[in-house]
């Protein structure tokens, strides 16, 4: 519990640091701090969990009564924002009403007019009102908003600020010319570019082929069957390098077998690891990063939007400890991170795969507090998106989620559904594992990744692979 008070601590801060730089924290913002961690949230034993049913859960927000309300607060800021003088806002209201459009998903012509109307005195702005709308230019109008980005970028001094407004360029325009612009701007502006994680993963981005990269991903079967720390359960969420598309996960078992339903059939879930920004992982509340998390039980957020299903507490590197990592006391292990130390984690074949190096190096940018959870969103919001049912989050991992218009009860959740799988052998300490398969631009299916569990378990010791495992 000292880690959670910490990490609670240190994000209670930021937001008392942002709140005094006069940026308003208004519907979309508040939801963008949705994975706060807080002292009084209250924690769950895998007994609990276990014993636990849908219609245990009530989310007053999910309820048509709630969600309007809600919702109408986020237009009203939206109205306030549209009404102001062109490049005047004396109480901070931009940031939360491009958030709330996007969040909404409304008024996206009249983002665009505010946006343009603020990008000229953008310099002028501290860097938390600076992220905001830059996340917003990046977002929904890189092409629309490069001329005025290009000039920004020049004079913008802090690091996660001008690599979104490099990733918003590079969206606009990938040239050889775009790229080399930003590096020597880069590298004229950070003379410590190459050791600052947000910078360096920028760099990597602009001298590397994604797509190909990774189509020369490490065999799959090896992170499967590798037993990361022998005795703990494992969720592995497939994803796709376009986050916009639904990922798909399955849970390991303390035995090494993949979790099976009372029928035989493989347990699964729908997974989105988008964010609303669809950012690259090392950005605050751009996507999941890539790679190993450790999870260190399950709470109950005190955020709306999240809802009251128990989330599972998922941390990446630096966030954690080693020692949370090896689930092991801290006199035992290490006690700082390094590439070695994160590499031990995983198997040979994986250990020098970059791609899969993006946690790390998100840690090591301060990004915290993305959990596995379940979700209140409205999803006839992003109706006709690619990730529709499904609702974008902040950097988290979400799963699907039902409620009763009437009252806001629970009717379903994949996430109480994962919660349960990953407790089932009555721990709730384990690791997660994001992996990206491919570049397709379709939700993963149980089919694309079955051949790979199946050979994993294989690789089991005989009596194991034998034993046949069924959720609660």
């Amino acid at each position: 519990m000292q880690g959670v008070a910490a990490s609670a601590n240190h994000r209670a801060a930021r937001r008392l640091r942002v709140a005094r730089l006069g940026v308003a924290l208004p519907l979309a913002l508040l939801w963008l701090s949705a994975c706060s961690i807080m002292p009084t949230e209250k924690r769950h034993t895998p007994a609990e969990i276990a014993s636990y049913q849908a219609a245990d859960f009530v989310a007053p927000i999910a309820s048509v009564e709630g969600e309007t309300a809600a919702r109408e607060e986020g237009l009203k800021l939206i109205r306030d924002a549209l009404a102001l003088p062109t490049g005047f806002d004396p109480n901070g209201i931009v940031p939360g009403a491009l958030g709330n459009i996007g969040f909404l998903n409304v008024e996206k012509e009249a983002g665009l007019r505010l946006l343009l109307d603020t990008l000229p005195v953008l310099s002028s702005k501290d860097a938390a009102y600076q992220r905001a709308v830059l996340t917003f230019a990046y977002t929904y109008y890189a092409k629309e908003s490069a001329a005025h980005l290009s000039r920004l970028l020049t004079s913008i001094t802090t690091p996660r600020e001008f690599a979104i407004t490099a990733y918003a360029l590079l969206k606009a325009e990938s040239s050889d010319g775009q790229r080399s612009f930003i590096r020597a701007t880069m590298k004229n502006t950070f003379a410590d570019w190459s050791t600052e994680p947000r910078l360096q993963r920028l760099e990597y981005v602009l001298s590397t082929d994604l797509t190909a990269e990774i189509r020369k991903r490490p065999p799959l079967v090896d992170l499967l069957a590798y037993p990361i720390r022998a005795g703990k359960p494992v969720i592995f969420s497939f994803q796709r390098q376009d986050r916009q598309r639904f990922g798909l996960a399955v849970v390991r078992g303390v035995d090494g077998r993949f979790i099976r339903n009372a029928d035989g059939s493989l347990f699964q879930i729908a997974h989105l690891a988008n964010a609303m920004s669809n950012l690259p992982g090392t950005i605050t509340n751009g996507n999941t990063p890539q790679g190993l998390f450790t999870i260190v039980g399950a709470g109950t957020a005190t955020n709306k939007w999240i809802g009251p299903t128990p989330y599972l507490h998922s941390k990446i590197p630096v966030e954690a400890t080693v020692a949370e990592f090896e689930h092991a006391e801290a006199n035992q292990v290490p006690n700082s991170w390094s590439d070695g130390v994160y590499r031990s984690f995983l198997p040979e074949t994986w250990r020098q795969y970059v791609p899969f190096t993006e946690a790390l190096l998100a840690g090591r940018a301060g990004r915290d507090d993305m959990l596995i959870h379940g979700t209140t969103i409205n999803s006839n919001y992003y109706r006709g998106a690619s990730f529709y049912p499904g609702t974008p989050s902040a950097g988290c991992l979400v799963a699907m989620e039902t409620w009763r218009p009437e009252d806001g009860r629970q009717q379903t959740s994949d996430q109480l559904s994962l919660a349960k799988a990953f407790t089932r052998d009555g721990l709730d300490r384990g690791y997660l594992v994001v992996v990206e398969l491919d570049d397709q631009l379709e939700p993963v299916t149980l089919q694309e990744v079955k051949a790979s569990l199946e050979a994993a378990e294989s690789r089991l010791p005989s009596r194991l692979a034998s034993r046949a495992v069924a959720t609660r």
